[in-house]
């Protein structure tokens, strides 16, 4: 039926304005339909959309006016992560030692040093403490120390936003992140109603207590995690409830049991003895001392794909990680300014720089998480024109969700002719839909293109946004 009324809409705007004859300062037909279906004034939206090689807008309506982008916003923080960083930039976990090695024991402590990377999952850190193993250190007398210092951040709250704070996506920046400070839920519901549902838990972290009373329902397969809920008891006991239908077959859910600094020392203890390591001390929160020697170091990979992570599935804790890291870079030594904020300064100069007008930008935390982040639909279209002009285009786009294909943005356009042609990134919050990249028109011409909602009723904009993807591939100027 969705398609259906997206078909209609389409035909419906061929038929009242033919491709090449908009006028700028109007929605197209079809748009417009659908915002009064949804009951959606012109007043709370703002369109920009011009082909990358004209001079002039095909649509600028309320492009001025600056806008909540929700999720939008990252492509503000990769613009500028890309610009100052480059495409091959990489972060370094280093691994130190303070005591000598005699007999497979290392005679002090061992020190896990962070670089703010922000896509070190658990399967490299336990290749790093295997190799660790592998150079002979079987037990450490000390303790591991955890140097998370690579960061200088403000305090997080990671229930502000929501009060959700066992959820991933308001989990904040940390200089030793690991894992996405995320505990992956393998659910398993049973053949019958009320039977459990079946759990598997990674990684591994030390000390934490999962007591799963999740059951299977025999409701149908809908929006399947609405009625899973997780809390954190004292002891580090990590209660997971609700129903799971079996209808939906094996899911996976995920959970921030922990403030990243106690999740990094949960798992670290957990892969150093699943590596079959063994550990005299503790391992615990610190600094590296003066006296370590560094064994060995780990790259990240390069900005590029760690873009293409953060943007492909709007990753918020990647978000925040390149903000800060943008600040990190920033800052003189002796600065003591938080690195987000540095990071929010940088990144405005970074637009300005590129000529891009930044009057009305506000950016928060770079994720788009944020009731306060602004920006305007005619300056998001211009920093994707400057993209369009930089030698690392090719992986901006790239990492941007194919709509209809993948990512984010999997779900939009479904039979629609345009399907498979605009690379965008999307938003939603509570009061807000937005969207913004490029679309290749049927006749071979590239469109950028930027619609952002702000409105109670924000989430019943997707027609109207599809409808705009539509008219702009037929052709719409």
């Amino acid at each position: 039926m969705k398609n259906l009324s997206l078909c209609v809409i389409f035909v419906t705007s061929l038929l009242l304005v033919g491709p090449g004859h908009a006028d700028g300062n109007a929605l197209p037909p079809g748009v417009r339909l659908a915002l009064d279906s949804a009951q959606i004034p012109v007043e709370a939206i703002a369109v920009w959309a011009r082909p990358v090689d004209r001079p002039a807008p095909t649509l600028a309506i309320n492009a001025g006016a600056a806008m909540n982008p929700a999720s939008v916003m990252k492509l503000v923080t990769a613009f500028a992560a890309l610009e100052r960083l480059g495409p091959a930039h990489t972060w370094t976990t280093r691994i130190a030692g303070d005591g000598p090695l005699r007999a497979g024991v290392l005679e002090g402590n061992l020190y896990l040093v962070g670089g703010a990377d922000p896509v070190l999952g658990y399967d490299r850190l336990w290749k790093m403490l295997r190799r660790l193993r592998a150079l002979g250190v079987e037990r450490i007398a000390g303790d591991i120390v955890l140097d998370a210092s690579a960061l200088r951040l403000p305090p997080h709250d990671p229930d502000a936003f929501d009060g959700r704070g066992l959820r991933p996506y308001n989990s904040g920046p940390h200089g030793l992140l690991l894992h996405y400070n995320t505990l992956l839920l393998g659910l398993h519901p049973g053949k019958v109603a009320n039977a459990p549902v079946t759990l598997a838990a990674e990684p591994p972290l030390a000390g934490l207590v999962i007591d799963n009373r999740i059951l299977t329902s025999d409701a149908p397969c809908g929006t399947w995690y609405r009625d899973l809920q997780a809390t954190l008891e004292p002891g580090r006991r990590l209660v997971l409830s609700g129903s799971l239908p079996a209808a939906c077959g094996p899911r996976t859910w995920s959970a921030a049991p922990l403030p990243p600094a106690e999740f990094g020392s949960a798992l670290v203890a957990a892969l150093w003895s699943e590596v079959g390591g063994r550990l005299g001390g503790t391992v615990r929160e610190g600094r590296l001392a003066a006296s370590a020697e560094e064994l060995f170091g780990d790259d990240s990979d390069p900005l590029a794909d760690v873009v293409r992570d953060m943007n492909k599935w709007s990753s918020n804790v990647i978000a925040r990680q390149l903000l800060a890291t943008l600040g990190r870079v920033s800052l003189r030594e002796d600065a003591t300014e938080d690195m987000v904020a540095a990071g929010a300064r940088a990144a405005a100069a970074t637009l300005a720089a590129a000529g891009i007008d930044t009057d009305g930008l506000v950016i928060e935390n770079g994720s788009g998480l944020s009731r306060n982040e602004r920006i305007r639909a005619d300056s998001l279209g211009a920093l994707l024109l400057a993209v369009w002009q930089r030698p690392w285009m090719p992986e901006f786009i790239a990492a941007l969700p194919v709509a209809g294909l993948d990512g984010t943005a999997r779900r939009r356009l479904g039979d629609s002719p345009a399907r498979g042609q605009a690379h965008i990134k999307t938003g939603t919050l509570n009061g807000v839909r937005a969207m913004a990249g490029y679309l290749l028109d049927r006749k071979g011409q590239r469109h950028v293109v930027v619609m952002m909602v702000n409105h109670p009723d924000a989430a019943a904009s997707a027609a109207a946004q599809d409808a705009l993807l539509e008219w702009l591939w037929s052709g719409g100027e």
